[in-house]
């Protein structure tokens, strides 16, 4: 692995490598993401319970925010963010409801489609500013940070036999396989 601060030789190797690193982590599991998503596209929508889920997947701390969104609203927004064009609407859309900041957001719209878009994060973050993508350490997100790292996971992905979903899982694995310290 270069250490230079651009992305591997091989990427194709890369998001290989890191995905079998994947199931060591404490990463959201690809296959509970993908029931969601399969409930998500025959539903048109998600549930309270659902997102509950999806959240507590995500950051089990803050899951229990989701009840307090009502049931209508989380139904509303989740079957609108199917609809909306553009990754930053679909995201804040989201990020509209209670206990989802835009990295659980995304395990939401990774989870409608995976084909376009990723679960990210802190970690996400890190292995693509570690790779020259990115720059500068972020600890937080936004709707507009979710754009910024879908852009180079999706090139990546692009660039490789892998989905943008499965990208960012490999980004994910890769920094907990080569972070020194504590994440935050």
């Amino acid at each position: 692995m270069k250490t230079d601060g651009s992305p591997p030789d091989d990427l194709d190797a890369f998001v290989a490598e890191n995905l079998d690193r994947y199931a060591d982590t404490r990463g959201v599991l690809p296959e509970r993401l993908d029931e969601f998503g399969e409930r998500y596209r025959s539903q048109g929508h998600l549930t309270r319970e659902q997102l509950y889920e999806i959240a507590y997947e995500s950051s089990t701390r803050s899951a229990y925010h989701v009840e307090k969104n009502p049931e209508a609203r989380c139904r509303e927004v989740t079957r609108n963010a199917r609809a909306v064009d553009g990754d930053f609407s679909a995201i804040h859309l989201v990020t509209g409801l209670a206990g989802f900041k835009a990295a659980t957001a995304s395990c939401v719209i990774a989870a409608l489609d995976g084909d376009r878009h990723a679960v990210v994060d802190t970690r996400v973050w890190a292995s693509l500013e570690r790779l020259g993508y990115l720059d500068g350490r972020k600890e937080s997100f936004d709707a507009a940070d979710y754009v910024a790292m879908i852009e180079p996971i999706r090139a990546i992905a692009d660039e490789t036999d892998y989905r943008p979903v499965d990208v960012g899982y490999a980004l994910f694995a890769h920094d907990a396989h080569v972070r020194e310290g504590t994440l935050h």
